[in-house]
């Protein structure tokens, strides 16, 4: 196998394991808001509404990166979202999660995870060659 077939393959488990979770993760949004109720700061409003819709947002992007005409848009709205929920994950770093007893370290250590987040999205969904 080529090193272009390969790196098309892994794409593609990248694509599918992306969407699978993203696709997946909004149910819990629904289901199970209430940790995701004490990761909001205080200065957020509307918090199950913003709960809601980036649970929305998550199944959307999650299903329409398996469209390939829709796969870099999706990534990109991905990618802000995962920006956008940034400030609730640091502010559960700094003071620690309501009703949920995680470690400070792992509190800590899911910072980074967003980032690694944001570059599979980007190599999956908008490099260049993903929507191929």
């Amino acid at each position: 196998m080529n090193p272009r077939d390969l790196a098309g393959r892994l794409r593609t488990a990248a694509l599918w394991l992306l969407g699978a979770f993203f696709t997946l993760a909004w149910l819990n949004h629904f289901l199970n808001p209430g940790p995701y109720l004490g990761m909001m700061p205080a200065y957020l409003p509307w918090h199950r509404e913003l709960i809601l819709a980036s649970g929305a947002a998550e199944m959307a992007g999650g299903l329409a990166i398996l469209v390939p005409r829709l796969r870099s848009a999706a990534g990109w709205g991905l990618i802000a979202l995962l920006v956008a929920v940034f400030p609730a994950n640091l502010h559960v770093a700094l003071h620690g999660w309501e009703g949920v007893e995680i470690p400070p370290w792992v509190l800590w250590a899911r910072l980074p995870v967003q980032g690694l987040f944001i570059g599979w999205v980007w190599w999956a969904c908008i490099a260049r060659d993903a929507t191929r």
